[in-house]
């Protein structure tokens, strides 16, 4: 390999530069998104003869009823990438390959929850039940934040923080998700900026690789869902990257010594998680449910009210994601080459999913 590349490569954090490890999250990238790409539209063909569909209204902008099975398709996607990479490169480390299974098996529970959610409703409680069995998998995987505050009840703390950190993403992911493309451009943004700041380091393998069929399979799904959206994800959809995300950023690297410790990792998924606090807030207030109430109050809402287009409230909630993401980089020490690097993949692909996307809507697909 040229001394050029190589030094290239350590600079975007590559952990081993001459090995096949690089290679293969690039080929599990594209793999996730060509095969999301082109099973979207079977997914949306069958879910329309079935009646798997969505209204609009409430706190979703779309009007008239659209497939609501993308969450199918981007878990397949992911799950389908992945096979083909570890038969490239197989995963001899018992605990990586733990670990993923349990993120995998986590993520598949919630996909049918959500699934079974978007076609027939369920309670707020039996979802939340399910998030905290989805969460309790994860820890005993050894996917958590550890405490390390010396006392005693470091073991219980570091439960009730995992806990909170993957249910609390899952339901941020869940509830942004209403405008089009506006959670998978999220979810894309924050896997890359994770997939980078995980790279630099072989013994984060298992995220690495599940954070780049992540955002492969965001990027596939966008082609069709990016306004005006011929398929929209779901709770299926989002409960998967919400989940998927939440327990990659947080696998074997995030000890908390003081209340801070979070801020580096949270700053990828800050505008979903602000989001959801402030919609969580004005619901208590008001006496509702948050999990439970649809309602004109979120983020994006308040941008309808500024007078921005629903194409330009996607872009600057994608463009506050960038940032706080970049901000996330910064804070871990990645060289100014790898921020350069980010701003132009993320903006090149998602201008990229955009072109195609409005390719497509001239031919009337």
């Amino acid at each position: 390999m040229p001394e050029a590349l190589t030094q290239l490569l350590r600079d975007l954090g590559v952990a081993d530069p001459g090995g096949s490890g690089w290679k293969v999250v690039l080929f599990t990238f594209f793999a996730a998104a060509l095969f999301t790409w082109r099973f979207t539209p079977r997914v949306r063909a069958f879910a329309l003869r079935v009646g798997w569909a969505d209204e609009g209204g409430g706190r979703r902008v779309h009007r008239g009823r659209l497939p609501n099975a993308g969450g199918l398709a981007i878990f397949a996607g992911v799950v389908g990438a992945l096979l083909l990479a570890s038969l490239l490169r197989p995963i001899v480390v018992d605990d990586v390959m733990i670990q993923m299974l349990a993120i995998l098996f986590g993520g598949a529970l919630l996909v049918f929850v959500g699934f079974l959610d978007d076609q027939y409703g369920l309670s707020p409680g039996f979802r939340l039940m399910v998030q905290t069995a989805a969460a309790l998998l994860a820890y005993l995987a050894g996917v958590r934040i550890e405490a390390a505050f010396g006392s005693p009840l470091d073991p219980m703390f570091s439960l009730f923080l995992t806990w909170l950190w993957i249910v609390g993403v899952t339901n941020a992911m869940n509830l942004i998700d209403g405008l089009d493309g506006l959670a998978g451009g999220i979810a894309f943004i924050a896997a890359v900026g994770l997939l980078l700041a995980s790279a630099r380091y072989e013994e984060r393998a298992a995220a690495t690789l599940i954070l780049a069929a992540l955002a492969g399979a965001a990027l596939g799904f966008l082609r069709h869902n990016l306004p005006p959206s011929r398929i929209i994800m779901g709770d299926a959809g989002a409960y998967f990257f919400g989940y998927t995300l939440a327990t990659a950023a947080i696998l074997g690297y995030v000890k908390v010594t003081t209340v801070f410790a979070l801020v580096p990792v949270a700053l990828f998924l800050l505008v979903p998680i602000l989001d959801t606090t402030q919609v969580f807030i004005r619901r208590l207030m008001r006496g509702q449910n948050p999990l439970a109430t649809p309602g004109q109050d979120h983020l994006h809402h308040a941008l309808f009210r500024k007078g921005l287009g629903q194409r330009r409230a996607v872009f600057v909630l994608w463009g506050l994601t960038f940032f706080t993401s970049a901000l996330g980089l910064f804070l871990q020490g990645l060289p100014a080459v790898a921020l350069v690097a980010y701003a132009v993949g993320v903006g090149g692909a998602l201008g990229f999913a955009l072109w195609r996307r409005g390719l497509a809507e001239r031919r009337g697909k």
